[in-house]
């Protein structure tokens, strides 16, 4: 099956010019989504997960830009689109649900015209057609009494109702592909089951592409075909979601799994991962998560490359290793 999204050595830098190197928010990133499939964008905050987002939709602010690599959705090269084109695109075959929802939400208009424009901007329907996709949306989603959150304004909701409002919309054109950042964190946990079975349903049934940003390994597990670890900008691990995180390779991937409160025992202390996160700015030579690593030695002052193995890869010269009974 060919890629609906191949993404290959993106490289998205803040700042720079003038002679200057900017700071690589994603350095040398490469993955692919197939249609019907869900990839699980995974790492801590400031790992790079939304900035790579925001880059395959073109939605980065100055002094953001696309300093290398090809974004390529279903054969079209993105970065060569004209900016009406990427209009097009965006919301009809590209939707994007945002972590913050009320960076979608305009707070005055109501939801029903907003979800009425958003419709109407790619599809030339009746008022009334628009209006009746956008109250099953929202049924869809779970808000209850639908037509009459629809005279509803963005204020009117709690945080988690209009996070569901964002999704809808997201859902309004039943797109080829949906990158979504975040989008249970405000939500309870039968509402983020709902949604993840919403979700799951719609690649399944419409084809469609998803790329799941998150932190949440548990939601990963349960909704992703294949993951791929983000580390301070780079992909540490890549490969089907059950084989990594049942048999992890990179000491981060490991670390994450491990931090999970049901993989650790009743009475004993969670697991962390030392220190945090360095910025962008101050990233040590060679391997980024060698100051955190205990597997680390002098060889990790070199960056490695990508490691294949079987349908995965790893980006560590000191791979975990499942001990043989």
């Amino acid at each position: 099956m060919s890629a609906l999204l191949q993404v290959s050595n993106l490289v998205t830098e803040f700042g720079g010019g003038g002679g200057h190197p900017g700071l690589k928010a994603v350095n040398d990133v490469s993955f692919t989504v197939s249609r019907g499939k869900v990839l699980g964008l995974v790492g801590e905050s400031g790992s790079g997960k939304t900035v790579t987002g925001f880059s395959i939709l073109r939605l980065l602010e100055r002094p953001g830009r696309i300093a290398g690599g090809r974004i390529l959705f279903d054969g079209t090269d993105i970065a060569s689109c004209s900016e009406e084109e990427m209009r097009q695109l965006r919301g009809k075959r590209i939707a994007m649900v945002f972590q913050d929802p009320m960076m979608t939400l305009n707070p005055v208009l109501t939801i029903g015209t907003q979800m009425v424009e958003a419709v109407q901007a790619h599809d030339k329907v009746s008022k009334e057609v628009a209006r009746q996709r956008s109250r099953d949306a929202l049924g869809l989603v779970g808000i209850p009494s639908p037509e009459e959150r629809l005279s509803s304004y963005p204020h009117q909701f709690s945080g988690g109702m209009r996070q569901r409002v964002a999704i809808a919309i997201a859902l309004l054109h039943q797109p080829d592909l949906i990158i979504a950042d975040e989008p249970t964190t405000a939500l309870d946990v039968t509402i983020q089951s709902q949604i993840i079975y919403e979700f799951q349903r719609l690649a399944e049934e419409s084809n469609t592409a998803v790329v799941w940003i998150t932190h949440d390994l548990a939601i990963v597990s349960r909704l992703a075909d294949d993951i791929a670890v983000m580390y301070a900008g780079r992909l540490v691990e890549t490969g089907p979601v059950g084989k990594v995180l049942t048999d992890p390779r990179h000491p981060y991937t490991a670390g994450l799994i491990a931090s999970v409160p049901s993989q650790n025992r009743r009475g004993e202390p969670l697991h962390q991962i030392r220190g945090m996160t360095p910025p962008i700015n101050r990233l040590p030579e060679g391997c980024s998560f060698r100051t955190r690593c205990d597997r680390a030695t002098e060889a990790c002052r070199i960056m490695p490359g990508l490691i294949p193995e079987e349908d995965r890869s790893f980006r560590c010269i000191h791979p975990v290793m499942k001990e043989v009974a």
